[in-house]
């Protein structure tokens, strides 16, 4: 059965085809025919009823009001810059500072160190990149993370982070193997004090077995706790493996809530030369990753606990009813990652489905907003007190003795519009969370429409995610028209 239509890709030339999605055998594929190289069915998503569930939370957003060029919609992807048919806004910025590495890891969707040459934008180059983000409307990008290659490698790495954080970016990341951090306690103090927020550290498992890095990461998240510094583990998750360890990963994760802030997990994708055996073998979609994690966490975390990433939009619009400016509204493809929380506690772990109805929490958000929207400013009070009453319907009873401070936390949000008491809420909370980002096997130009994060690159474009690194091979293009010398 055809459940929607969409553009993909060949894997093999990468021409841009029409392409169906379908239902079948409880499975959603990507079906397209090359004029060339025939037909090829790619998996979607591996169980469909997740699938249909997450399509029910599809938002599409209005884009950015100062596109940095005009397109056609047929010349989706070639077009990207960010263009006129874009759909989101930045909510995550990338910035390659270097393709050097000091590793050689197989699964590099970067393939950093095989290009013989260097890309290395000067720092000038890069506060270009930065005021383009921050220039873009109506909501400068709030967030930015620098990577590579090793962003580590570049001497003036906390001088980049902090004329990021001078430039009013929220979140300032880096994404690092944390061989440096492991090293320098004193640079990770270095790059704390230069505004740097979060690192999001490469850990693929618990094991020497599945992540040979292991004594390195352990070092480096005893440095970042050390000075304060927050860490997300980011586990590039492959069949066969490392999936076997997806629960022990956050079991540990939670036994060092003192420094990690949640688990993102990356189900590979298959960026370099891949067959089509490794990709048969080695797939892993948001369904099996789900999967995983219910059964290895003893049903604690649960399938159905997981949510796509425009389920928050309603919050969103609820602050924008309530304050008149414009929000950041996270609009992301339904099908691009999913999340949840769970509550790290002496009794263990505890989600936030078992003290919130999430779905009953969103719909209550909904009616506070759509009242706010008709009211007019006289009675936002009245409205934002009597949603608040609204609300207390979706807290559970008697689920965990966490459940009255959750509520206290919502209720400065809402009525005191005191949202800084929701970072106590993140503190005391491990996010939990998957973004599946694709290749030429499973691209889906509905999905790169909507991607809500985008690289910024030396020549003024911002390009999607998977638009620059699966697409008409917009990295190998940036990085060889801005190479510095051959090797």
């Amino acid at each position: 059965m055809i459940l929607k239509t969409t553009k993909s890709l060949c894997p093999v030339c990468r021409a841009v085809l029409d392409a169906d999605v379908v239902e079948e055998d409880g499975k959603v594929w990507l079906v397209r025919t090359c004029p060339e190289h025939g037909l090829y069915r790619g998996l979607y998503w591996s169980d469909s009823e997740m699938y249909k569930r997450f399509e029910e939370y599809e938002v599409i957003g209005n884009g950015v009001a100062n596109p940095q060029k005009t397109a056609a919609p047929e010349e989706c992807p070639h077009a990207c810059g960010l263009c006129n048919n874009h759909r989101s806004t930045t909510l995550l910025a990338n910035i390659d500072l270097t393709n050097r590495c000091n590793l050689n890891c197989d699964f590099c969707f970067a393939n950093a160190r095989a290009c013989g040459f260097v890309y290395e934008p000067s720092f000038e180059q890069i506060v270009d990149m930065l005021r383009l983000l921050r220039d873009e409307k109506p909501v400068p990008a709030p967030a930015v993370q620098f990577s590579g290659g090793e962003p580590t490698m570049r001497d003036d790495l906390p001088e980049i982070i902090r004329t990021a954080k001078g430039l009013g970016f929220q979140q300032v990341q880096i994404a690092t193997n944390g061989l440096v951090l492991a090293k320098d306690a004193g640079y990770v103090q270095e790059l704390k004090d230069a505004g740097l927020s979060t690192v999001y550290l490469h850990f693929d498992g618990v094991s020497r077995a599945t992540n040979p890095l292991l004594p390195h990461s352990e070092k480096a998240l005893q440095n970042c706790a050390e000075v304060g510094l927050g860490v997300v583990l980011v586990p590039t998750v492959i069949r066969g493996r490392n999936d076997h360890e997806l629960g022990e990963i956050i079991r540990y994760a939670a036994e060092h809530i003192d420094v990690v802030r949640g688990v993102n997990f990356q189900p590979v994708a298959f960026t370099g030369a891949a067959s089509d055996d490794d990709v048969a073998n080695e797939r892993i979609t948001i369904p099996d990753l789900a999967d995983c994690i219910d059964e290895q966490t003893g049903g604690i975390i649960k399938k159905d606990f997981f949510y796509p990433v425009p389920c928050v939009v309603p919050v969103s619009e609820l602050v924008e009813a309530y304050t008149g400016k414009p929000q950041l509204v996270f609009t992301a493809h339904q099908h691009c990652g999913a999340a949840t929380y769970v509550f790290v506690t002496d009794e263990g772990m505890i989600p936030v489905n078992k003290m919130l109805d999430v779905d009953t929490f969103f719909s209550s958000i909904k009616k506070m907003e759509a009242k706010l929207r008709k009211g007019g400013s006289i009675n936002k009070y009245v409205t934002l007190v009597e949603g608040v009453r609204d609300l207390h319907v979706s807290v559970k009873k008697g689920e965990s003795g966490n459940t009255t401070e959750f509520w206290k936390l919502i209720a400065k949000a809402l009525v005191k519009h005191n949202f800084e008491a929701l970072r106590e809420f993140h503190w005391n909370a491990l996010f939990i969370g998957t973004m599946h980002f694709m290749d030429s096997f499973n691209y889906d130009t509905q999905r790169v429409q909507r991607c809500c994060i985008h690289y910024a690159t030396p020549d003024g474009r911002l390009i999607p995610f998977c638009s620059y690194n699966s697409g008409p091979v917009f990295r190998e293009q940036v990085w060889k028209a801005f190479a510095k010398d051959a090797e």
